[in-house]
């Protein structure tokens, strides 16, 4: 087995092995736990790396295993899957020191520390799937492999969002393997291929392909919290904040929305789809959600929940820039899959910082956060700007581009969409921002929920990560025109799909 076969395994290995070995440790084994997550985390961030710049360089990296004649579980590493396997690799590396942090002298951490490992290892198969059966197999491994951390807590609440979570990710399963027996059946392969593979079949199958699309859309739009498959995400916010942050930036609804650009760009491909008119119902549905997720967003007293549906609403910006035909629209897609990625952890990770550390629970109980925690504060603050499209921010990079792209697509309603959505998001985090920093601090604040000014205002493994993503949100759009950028990525990938067209 040479290079190029070996390193997609190594990425996944990297996280698979620590994770086995972490759920045999004693949980008193603290130090040895962290040496592992922690090896597992940085090793497997070198490795995407060195993917990085083989696949830059033109390289192809890619294995495969038969299990049955004509079906292989097969890996590759391309340039769109490596988008997706940079941001959960950088980010579960600070999720991990986050967690470390936030479970400290929790019980059943070994149990949690080898779900979560496996939870990631998911992430990086789905990424590298080379075929929708492969994709298929991790993307079951996930739903398996989170709903744990959903239920981690044991408690009543939890059980009944985890199995909300696992009835809504099962019956979305199920629609995506008929999708992909349906689709091999007539096929007799399901491999993911620049340009697609479903116009081979020609027009003669194209209201059976459109009956497959709904399929395999619905099957990933359920993790991607499409309306109105979008139910399980809020009761899912029972669970820690490591794995809010896990399941909002790094895995599950990501993989739902990368499922998307998989099934768009490489299963029909975007000219094809386009060609069936299944684009246009696509991008109907992404901005109902977008609109209906910010409105949802506006009534929710509980933080995380208003974090939950501004998610709903924010990660169908994706769906929509893959439905607006044309690079620009794409690129606008793809780089908010990462920009998202950077500004929704940042706020789940303060959000769990003002949780632990104040005992805060609900934007009503926000008044003078700031005052007690000005960089928790200040991060939460750059992190819901971005997602406001503040100039300066990842999300004024994300939402410019899909403007532009909905522009040139002749789409000017999609256009609306997105200032509509911008003055929600705005009608809905302004307010906790102005009760962090103008509002004055509760007389009744108990005094154990008063910490100290300064970098000690909560445990630092609970501070770095945002402070650090917070910085990211700012440099994506500090740096979007440099060649080391997620614009400049996104801009490749978009080259690569839209052959023969000038990108920008």
């Amino acid at each position: 087995m040479n290079t190029q076969e070996l390193l997609p395994l190594a990425v996944l290995f990297s996280s698979l092995l620590p994770g086995l070995v972490i759920f045999a440790l004693p949980e008193s084994w603290i130090a040895v736990r962290t040496t592992l997550n922690l090896f597992g985390a940085i090793a497997k961030l070198g490795l995407v790396f060195l993917l990085l710049a083989g696949v830059h360089a033109g390289g192809s990296y890619g294995v495969r295993f038969e299990v049955l004649p004509g079906l292989d579980l097969a890996l590759k590493a391309d340039a769109l899957g490596l988008l997706f396997i940079t941001l959960s690799a950088i980010l579960w590396l600070f999720t991990t020191l986050y967690a470390i942090g936030y479970l400290e002298g929790a019980p059943h951490r070994s149990r949690f520390f080898g779900f979560f490992s496996l939870c990631v290892t998911a992430t990086m198969g789905i990424a590298m799937a080379a075929n929708l059966f492969t994709f298929f197999v991790f993307y079951e491994l996930l739903t398996l492999s989170t709903f744990p951390l959903v239920v981690h807590r044991g408690t009543d609440k939890a059980m009944k969002g985890g199995t909300v979570y696992l009835a809504y990710t099962l019956i979305g399963g199920t629609a995506l393997l008929t999708g992909i027996v349906w689709l091999h059946h007539l096929i007799g392969h399901t491999e993911f291929a620049h340009g697609g593979i479903a116009a081979a079949l020609g027009g003669e199958y194209a209201g059976q392909l459109k009956i497959i699309f709904l399929l395999l859309i619905a099957g990933v739009g359920v993790k991607a919290a499409l309306v109105p498959l979008h139910g399980w995400l809020p009761q899912a916010m029972v669970a820690p904040a490591p794995v809010s942050a896990l399941l909002h930036a790094v895995a599950v609804v990501k993989a739902g929305a990368f499922g998307i650009v998989r099934i768009v760009y490489e299963v029909y491909g975007v000219e094809f789809a386009q060609s069936l008119n299944l684009l246009l119902p696509l991008a109907i549905i992404a901005a109902v959600t977008i609109i209906w997720g910010s409105f949802r967003a506006l009534f929710q007293d509980d933080l995380k929940k208003r974090l939950a549906f501004s998610t709903v609403s924010q990660v169908s910006y994706i769906a929509l820039g893959v439905a607006l035909f044309g690079p620009i629209g794409t690129i606008g897609g793809l780089v908010h899959l990462v920009h998202q990625g950077i500004m929704k952890i940042t706020l789940f990770f303060c959000a769990g910082n003002y949780a632990e550390t104040l005992g805060i629970h609900k934007v009503s109980e926000m008044d003078g956060a700031g005052r007690r925690m000005p960089f928790t504060t200040l991060a939460f603050s750059i992190g819901a700007l971005g997602m406001m499209g503040a100039p300066l921010t990842a999300g004024a990079v994300s939402k410019a581009w899909l403007m532009d792209g909905a522009t040139a697509a002749g789409m000017a309603w999609a256009t609306w969409v997105l200032w509509t959505s911008s003055l929600l998001n705005a009608a809905y985090f302004l307010p906790i921002l102005w009760r962090a920093w103008l509002r004055p601090v509760p007389t009744a604040w108990p005094e154990e929920h008063i910490p100290r000014c300064g970098w000690r205002e909560t445990a630092w493994l609970l501070l770095l990560p945002p402070m650090v993503t917070a910085a990211m949100t700012l440099a994506a759009a500090l740096f979007a025109d440099t060649g080391v950028s997620p614009l400049a990525w996104a801009r490749l990938i978009a080259a690569r799909e839209y052959i023969g067209l000038e990108t920008p």
